[in-house]
């Protein structure tokens, strides 16, 4: 079974997050069958990332940052982050109890561990705050773990 982490942008436009669904759902294609996704479930690239999996028969893990993580997203996405922990195999929480940009770093280190590709919704700028894409990205550079940038063509960030 390959595993696959993702780190990836949030508060992602409409535009851009069906592109970037797309986009995740013909990269996890071309590791089917057999593919474990793990997730922080963040709004934006986790959650698209984590539904794309589970959609394609894979199974989900997932790296909770903190006790206080969910409250710290975006309301609207409480629902989503929800069920796909509910659909979850397996989740590791951390024991940090602040969501913190050392803590999210920390979950982005850990999903890493024993993945076979880190899946980086990117648009290749530097990241916005210790702990972002670019940090995770650059992690897994280090580990050399392979990464795989999905930025389709059209898409932007706020």
């Amino acid at each position: 079974m390959v595993r696959i982490a993702v780190s990836g942008h949030r508060g992602l436009p409409e535009e851009t997050a069906v592109l970037v669904d797309r986009a995740i759902r013909e990269a996890l294609a071309e590791y089917l069958p057999g593919i474990s996704g793990v997730s922080c479930l963040a709004d934006g690239a986790d959650q698209i990332f984590a539904r794309g999996v589970l959609d394609l028969g894979g199974v989900l893990e997932v790296v909770i940052p903190a006790e206080e993580y969910r409250d710290g997203l975006p309301s609207e996405c409480h629902t989503a982050y929800d069920e796909l922990l509910g659909r979850a195999v397996r989740a590791l929480r951390l024991d940090f109890v602040e969501s913190t940009s050392e803590s999210h770093m920390t979950a982005g280190a850990r999903m890493l561990d024993n993945a076979d590709v880190l899946f980086a919704v990117w648009d290749g700028q530097p990241a916005r705050g210790y702990g972002g894409t670019a940090d995770v990205v650059a992690e897994a550079r280090r580990r050399e773990v392979s990464v795989r940038v999905i930025w389709p063509e059209g898409a932007r960030r706020d």
